[in-house]
This record gives structure tokens, sequence and C-alpha cells, in this order.
């Protein structure tokens, strides 16, 4: 007797021997060669959608390679004092004028952004870490879920700007005696600004991981012993990863902002390490009659910031599996 396997078997064989007859397609798209699809590559895929984001990374990508690969091309000492170049518009030999003591403005721009994009960098990696770090203890143990969320809600009630000039006032001279003026100030910058920074992070970061410490997959991790270090490292961290990464763009930005106030107000870099916070403190007693020397720092710092917003949108935008999905 014919099984009936054998008879579905010689019956899809004929329909795919017929003239004609249309092919099945594969039960397995993977074993017929077609690429796998992976998280990263959705991620990507959804990004490159965001059109103003796009055009963001383009932006921010560029203002690196100026201030990165710039001062190689453009060897102009930026401390270099000439006093007959002093307050010169655009010219051949100083495309962005020069300032009140002769020094080149595209040099110390170039400069000025690779202090300033630094800053923003460590200072956002402090206070990620402290953030994602602080979030995902609070929000995995319960009994430490209280009093860090006080702490939290502590730093949040303090007057940040404040705070800022009290802990640069104190500590900017003893760290310049054992560092050095510049190493000094910026390590007591990129720890102001980190430290008083991560607040916001561990509220979203907690926000996430009670909500997903109850999947089943935790519960499941759970109910065979896993211990909670492996736990946080292997199933919770790779779970709460987009929220940290649109955080940290955004901390950039901040990180900007909050150094160039800082430099502004003649509390950041000493006058010969420029940042485009100094050039602009420079430049502001004589802003009516060389207002170049405030707009281009100026619209640097703006262009710098408005790119990584825009890629922090993108990135939230990209991450969310709800729009992913679509």
């Amino acid at each position: 007797m014919t099984e009936p396997s054998d008879l579905l078997v010689e019956e899809t064989a004929s329909n795919a021997a017929a003239p004609g007859a249309e092919a099945l397609p594969p039960a397995n798209p993977v074993e017929a060669g077609a690429p796998a699809r992976s998280q990263w590559r959705d991620v990507w895929r959804q990004f490159r959608s965001h059109r103003g984001a796009m055009v963001a990374l383009v932006l921010f990508v560029s203002i690196i390679l100026f201030v990165a690969i710039g001062p190689w091309l453009w060897t102009i000492d930026p401390t270099f004092v000439d006093y007959r170049a002093r307050n010169q518009g655009f010219s051949m030999a100083h495309p962005l004028g020069t300032d009140q003591l002769g020094r080149d403005m595209l040099a110390r721009m170039m400069t000025g952004g690779r202090v300033s994009i630094a800053v923003g960098l460590v200072a956002m990696s402090i206070a990620l870490t402290l953030g994602s770090l602080i979030g995902v203890v609070s929000g995995y143990f319960k009994r430490l879920d209280a009093p860090l969320m006080r702490l939290t809600e502590l730093f949040l009630a303090l007057p940040l700007l404040p705070l800022l000039l009290l802990m640069v006032t104190l500590f900017r001279e003893p760290l310049g005696q054992k560092l050095g003026p510049a190493g000094g100030t910026f390590l007591l910058i990129v720890s102001a600004i980190g430290v008083t920074s991560w607040m916001q992070t561990a509220r979203i970061v907690r926000g996430d991981v009670l909500g997903l410490k109850e999947r089943e997959f935790i519960l499941a991790a759970k109910s065979i012993g896993t211990p909670a270090p492996r736990m946080i490292l292997r199933h919770v961290l790779p779970n709460v990863i987009s929220p940290i990464m649109v955080a940290a763009t955004l901390g950039i930005a901040t990180a900007i902002i909050t150094e160039s106030a800082l430099s502004f107000l003649g509390l950041g870099f000493p006058p010969d390490f420029p940042t485009w916070g100094r050039l602009l403190f420079d430049a502001v007693d004589q802003m009516q009659q060389y207002p170049w020397r405030v707009i281009l720092p100026g619209a640097f710092i703006s262009l710098t910031v408005l790119s990584v917003n825009y890629i922090g949108d993108g990135l939230r935008d990209a991450m969310d599996p709800r729009i992913r999905g679509r």
C-alpha cells in the first residue's frame, strides 16, 4: 500500500515537472542563499531612511576630519603671536583672519575643535558609565533601588552650573600644579561635567531594566541559577544598549555646550590653549568691530551640537523595534 507521504512526494514532483507550472518557493530562504538579517543591519537600514540623521552624520564626520586632519595640512602654529598681523580679515595667508594678537584663526579653530570634541567624548563616557551602572544596579536589585534613586534625585535637585563653577574654582589651581595648566583643566572639566550629567541616563536605564527583568528569558535564566553578574552582562546590558547609545549622542552635545559656557565665563582652559568656547571669550570684547571672530566658533559649536542631536534622533528611531519592524 502506498503511504500518504509517498503520494505527496509524487504529486509535488509531477507538478514541478509539468510545463508552465509555477515553482513553489523554498521553505527556508536561508538555505536558498538569501542573506540572513541581523539586528544591526536592520538598525542601519532604518537609520539610513532618516534623512536628517544621515545629513547630520555626514556633517559631524566632516567636522571630525576638519579638526583631526586639518592641523596636519595647515601647519601654522595656533599660539604664534604676530603683532603686525593683528585683527586681519580673510586673506590667502589667513583664510579665517587673525585675532587681537595676530594668531591665525583657522589654526585656532582646528585646535580648539579637537579640545572641545575631546571634552565632549570623555565627559560623555564618564557620565554614561556612571548612569548605566547606577541604572542597571537600581533596576535589577530591588533593595538598592530606593537609595540609588534618592541619590539620583539629590543630584537632579542641585544647581548644576553653580556647582560646576564651584568645582572649577576650588580644584583648578591644585590640579594645574600637578598636571600642568592644560592637563589639570582638562581633567577637572571632564570630571565635573561627567559627575553632574549621569542622572538622566540612570533613570532611563533603570526603567528599561525594570521592564526587562520580568521577561520570560530573564526568568528562565534565573530559574537555572545564573549568577547576577553574568545575568547583567550577558542578558540585561545587551538589551538596554539602545537607550544608552541615544544618551551617549545627546551627552556629547551637552558636554560641548557646558565646556563652551565655562570657557566663555573665563573658567575654562588657559588663553594659550584654545577651545571654541575660549575663542568666544577672547572675541566678545571686540564683537562689534570683528564679528566673524564670534560667528565662526559659535557656528561650529551650533553645527556640532545640532548634528549630534539629529544623530541621536536617528538612532532612537532606528533602535525602536516598533519602528524597525515596519
